[in-house]
């Protein structure tokens, strides 16, 4: 990995698995790294390692690493607008993001604003908080925004007039696949239209192939022990959560990436290996429900991206306007 030095990366769910060693290996290499993650009192209570253990942990190997904390719930579009607005009191640019939150399998529940949980959290948070925090990397030529999706997507349909599950059984699979698909439609679709507004700022995705994290538990919320049986399996068929966060790494800082690339393990159907450019499923590429999503998750987050360039040849700015949430008919 090159010296990142002088680059400030904010990764969310960076408490514990894959987003703990992202936020590790980054700030080993130089950079300031924020942890956006749950209020601590609320990971204590679920059993997961609190935001201030992992900024001790990460400083334990490296004493000097320029980590902090700011709070954040995905699946409260208001939390998200507060992050953003903490983001901006405090800091004039951002350089990385990575969208790393996630949950995987959860029975069916919805979010404060109405939303199904999984595609609540690991897309539409996602989408707003990108949206929210735009301008700050567009004041960072080359700054980099890395979605991160999963293998489950390969088996994902996609039913953008029932995106919630209202009108149809809901299988916590098939949610899950679902808004895992949706995280590289949001990812190449956003790289589709930085690249038309003329802005240096990459939209790349990666997928951690098969790893044992802390997704298990959410995927068993009800039996620790099998959320801990599945995930010591993942981390014999597949990989550790260190190996697993290489291809986040990789797309936040690997010369040479374009829009739309996306990254996974090497190995074995991508359970595992070394990070490299990884398969995708057909309809990930489709630019027509890429758009459709993005007009829908629109409406329903009250995010509007719009893309301003500047004159000459200077970096582009971005901004992104607020709106009053609505549900839409999805």
């Amino acid at each position: 990995m090159p010296d990142q030095t002088g680059r400030r990366v904010l990764v969310t769910g960076a408490n514990s698995g894959i987003g703990l060693e992202t936020a590790r290996m980054m700030a080993a290499a130089g950079a300031e790294v924020i942890l956006a993650c749950r209020n601590d009192d609320v990971l204590g209570a679920l059993g997961e390692k609190t935001t201030h253990e992992a900024i001790a942990a990460i400083r334990a190997e490296h004493p000097y690493a320029a980590v902090e904390a700011l709070e954040v719930d995905l699946a409260s579009q208001a939390s998200t607008r507060l992050l953003a607005q903490a983001f901006h009191a405090r800091f004039d640019r951002l350089d990385v993001l990575i969208n790393n939150a996630g949950v995987m399998w959860s029975p069916e529940s919805r979010t404060t604003d109405g939303f199904e949980t999984q595609l609540g959290i690991n897309h539409l948070g996602h989408f707003a908080l990108t949206g929210l925090l735009l301008p700050a990397l567009a004041r960072s030529p080359g700054s980099r925004i890395v979605a991160v999706s999963s293998l489950a997507h390969r088996t994902a349909s996609l039913d953008l007039g029932d995106l919630f599950y209202r009108r149809r059984a809901y299988d916590p699979q098939k949610a899950y696949s679902q808004s895992k698909v949706a995280n590289l439609l949001f990812s190449r679709e956003l790289g589709r239209r930085l690249e038309a507004a003329g802005m240096q700022t990459l939209s790349i995705a990666a997928h951690p192939g098969l790893s044992s994290t802390g997704l298990f538990a959410s995927a068993f919320p009800r039996s620790r022990f099998l959320g801990a049986l599945f995930g010591k399996g993942a981390s014999i068929v597949g990989q550790s959560a260190r190996e697993g966060a290489l291809p986040s790494v990789y797309a936040a800082t690997k010369a040479g990436l374009r829009n739309g690339d996306y990254l996974g393990p090497q190995g074995l159907f991508e359970l595992r290996g070394h990070p490299g450019e990884a398969s995708s499923s057909k309809l990930s590429r489709d630019p027509v429900p890429a758009r459709q999503l993005w007009e829908i998750s629109e409406q329903l987050t009250g995010v509007t991206y719009a893309f301003v360039a500047d004159e000459g040849r200077a970096p582009r700015q971005a901004r992104a306007s607020v709106q009053a949430a609505g549900d839409a008919s999805a």
